[in-house]
């Protein structure tokens, strides 16, 4: 897959697709695409509701190219569009649970005590760790609401540097400095009472019943 990074060329095809460029147009969404779609599963956790945002912010991105002026990165403008939308987006299924780090972290619990899951199928067990812990990094996600999910997703996880974060979510740097902040301290906070994946002390493996039946598990599936 290749990486929305700020790449020249994106700017051509940008210029050219403005000037009716149908094979310029169609390079340009193909090299969007797949990031948008991570951003949205990463926002939303439900593959169907990512997709059709995907779409919605790909229509956007087309019918706005007029007024493209380069006065920031494509990288820049492209996720701004999807930020935008995807801060007033219809609430996906998942979010719909109205997750909160309280019932989250409940629900891992009584994962981890359910004695009915002594003698469930045996499982390729690294496997399925693996997707626990990207289970529950999202059900983490989730119950930030979506501002600071935001904030956390293009700092953390896409890695955009605080001013360009910034321009994307058109707030000034010191409170999308803030946002980050307490997202982190929020997550933080949580893993580290409830999670293996900041204390070791806390077992993953015992809490994939929970995370698949409410969703938060996507098998075989990954938002990079």
């Amino acid at each position: 897959m290749a990486d929305l990074v700020d790449d020249p060329a994106l700017g051509a095809l940008v210029a050219s697709a403005r000037q009716g460029d149908a094979i310029a147009l169609d390079e340009l969404v193909r090299r969007i695409q797949d990031r948008i779609y991570g951003l949205a599963l990463r926002m939303l956790w439900h593959p169907e509701d990512a997709r059709d945002a995907t779409q919605e912010i790909l229509i956007r991105v087309i019918t706005h190219l007029g007024a493209f002026r380069g006065e920031s990165a494509v990288r820049t403008w492209v996720y701004r569009i999807a930020c935008n939308y995807l801060k007033t987006a219809r609430r996906s299924r998942v979010e719909a649970q109205n997750l909160t780090f309280e019932r989250f972290g409940r629900e891992l619990d009584e994962g981890q005590a359910d004695p009915s899951r002594v003698g469930e199928p045996a499982v390729d067990e690294s496997l399925l760790l693996e997707e626990v812990k990207l289970g529950c990094t999202h059900g983490m996600l989730l119950c930030l609401d979506r501002d600071h999910r935001l904030a956390y997703i293009l700092g953390e996880i896409l890695e955009l540097d605080g001013p360009e974060a910034a321009r994307v979510l058109e707030v000034d740097p010191t409170t999308f400095r803030k946002r980050l902040s307490r997202a982190r301290t929020d997550l933080t906070a949580f893993m580290t009472a409830k999670c293996g994946l900041a204390n070791p002390s806390h077992h993953e493996r015992h809490h994939w019943g929970e995370s698949l039946s409410h969703g938060r598990i996507l098998s075989g599936r990954s938002a990079s």
